[in-house]
C-alpha cells in the first residue's frame, strides 16, 4: 500500500457530488463517501492554488461532507501545513455515515497522518480541476 488521498467520483446531479475519500498512510486504509455542492469542488481548487504559495508555516483547513448523525453520507476534514519549505504535512480525519450497531447509531472514524512535496500537491491540484470540470473522474494526492 502507497501512501496517498484518493478522491473520485461516485454519482452527480444538478446540485451535489457523491465523493469517495481514501486515505491510506502506507500501513492502513480508510474509506468512506461524503456529499459535496456542484461548485464545492472549483472553490478547493482555488483554495489550493493560493495556499501552494504559503511554504514558510501556511496552513490550511479543508472540510468536504459534514460530521455529525444528523447528516448523510461521512466526512472528511485534512489539515495542510508547510512548516518548512519543500514538506507538506497532512493530518485527516474522516467519518463515515451512521449505521446502526447494538441499538445506537454510530460511525467508523480514522485519523491519518501524511507527508508530501509541493510538486506532488501541485499535480493534485491539476487533477482535482479535471475532476470539478467534469474531464475525469478521480484525483490522487501521492505522499512519501
Amino acid at each position: 500500500m502507497k501512501p496517498e488521498i484518493s478522491i473520485e467520483k461516485v454519482w452527480f446531479d444538478d446540485d451535489v457530488i457523491e465523493l469517495k475519500i481514501s486515505v491510506c498512510n502506507g500501513r492502513s486504509l480508510f474509506t468512506n463517501k461524503v456529499y459535496v455542492g456542484n461548485h464545492q469542488i472549483l472553490e478547493l481548487v482555488n483554495a489550493l492554488n493560493a495556499f501552494r504559495t504559503h511554504y514558510y508555516g501556511g496552513l490550511k483547513d479543508i472540510l468536504l461532507g459534514t460530521f455529525g448523525r444528523e447528516y448523510a453520507n461521512g466526512a472528511f476534514s485534512a489539515r495542510l501545513h508547510f512548516p518548512k519549505p519543500g514538506a507538506l504535512y497532512i493530518a485527516t480525519h474522516q467519518q463515515s455515515e451512521y449505521f446502526e450497531f447494538k441499538g445506537q447509531e454510530e460511525a467508523s472514524e480514522a485519523k491519518m497522518y501524511l507527508k508530501t512535496e509541493p510538486v506532488l500537491l501541485d499535480d493534485f491540484i491539476q487533477e482535482l480541476k479535471g475532476l470539478g470540470n467534469g474531464i475525469n473522474d478521480a484525483a490522487k494526492l501521492v505522499c512519501t
